[in-house]
């Protein structure tokens, strides 16, 4: 691909769509070996359960599965290894403060080529699917139980009294 050609999709991560609140959007390079990138050519790239973490700083997206260079032999890296995403340090700061203080998660969206370059759109994300504690689901058991236990002595009130008027 030569440069100026425009972009080129490589992967994208349909289910964040569907699993999260998707709200701001930010582009970020990625750092990549050289076999990496003739696969990321060829398309083999998945984003299921990827997920983009900051430590110490630094930005690295972990769990995408870039496929082996059918051939590149000993210059192969591993296909499930973390990666750095190239960003500037105000824009990590930024980003660590405000998934932490509100509890966002940071999706990647899309894997591309920009011109000559591999790009990754990732997002801050709200979950969309609200998860029970133990707790919860104990308390919805028994009100469950109760309202049951409720229907079944009206139920019995109501046949009664009806086998009992005709008689």
């Amino acid at each position: 691909m030569a440069k100026g050609k425009g972009t080129k999709l490589i992967a994208q991560n349909k289910k964040a769509y569907h699993d999260y609140f998707i709200e701001e959007t930010i582009q970020a390079g990625i750092s990549l070996a050289g076999t990496e990138v003739k696969s990321l050519r060829m398309g083999k790239c998945s984003l299921k359960e990827s997920y983009i973490q900051i430590k110490d700083g630094e930005a690295f997206i972990y769990n995408m599965h870039i496929s082996p260079y059918e051939q590149g032999n000993i210059f192969n890296k591993d296909p499930l290894r973390p990666r750095r995403l190239l960003l500037h340090k105000a824009q990590i700061r930024k980003w660590d403060h405000e998934v932490r203080a509100a509890g966002y998660t940071v999706v990647p969206l899309k894997v591309y080529f920009d011109r000559s370059y591999v790009k990754v759109l990732w997002r801050r994300a709200k979950s969309s699917m609200t998860r029970e504690t133990p707790l919860q689901r104990m308390i919805c058991a028994v009100r469950r139980k109760r309202i049951l236990k409720s229907e079944i002595l009206l139920y019995k009130f109501v046949v009664y009294s009806h086998f009992t008027e005709k008689a």
